[in-house]
């Protein structure tokens, strides 16, 4: 089900609508050791940038992100496949996960999941 939404910006990204892909979703991050490897779509991994791995996502889909207790929020893209751990839905880069988390020793969260429409 499509959702409108206000037009937000973040990092040159026009969002217009949203389409809700998954509510309590399980995120994790990225471990430092693959900073600098290739990702499966061919881009270079950069833990400071915002992006994420997703098994089934296309590559370049644009997603929101949203922290369900603190309702913060962040703008990735797909670009490599993961997580491979069992209840896991969508690894982040170590900057997304940060910029939503409350507590930032923790290495999951329950997040909302929605695909950037434009």
């Amino acid at each position: 089900m499509a959702q409108e939404s206000p037009v937000l910006q973040d990092e040159n990204i026009k969002i217009e609508k949203l389409k809700l892909y998954k509510e309590k979703a399980h995120a994790s991050y990225y471990h430092d050791k693959f900073n600098g490897r290739k990702t499966a779509s061919g881009k270079k991994f950069d833990n400071n940038k915002l992006t994420a791995a997703h098994k089934k996502l296309p590559f370049g889909t644009k997603l929101k992100v949203t922290n369900e207790l603190n309702k913060k929020s962040v703008i990735v893209e797909i670009t490599d496949r993961g997580p491979f751990v069992n209840g896991r839905e969508i690894d982040l880069s170590k900057k997304a996960f940060m910029d939503i988390a409350s507590n930032k020793n923790s290495g999951a969260l329950n997040v909302k999941i929605e695909i950037v429409e434009n």
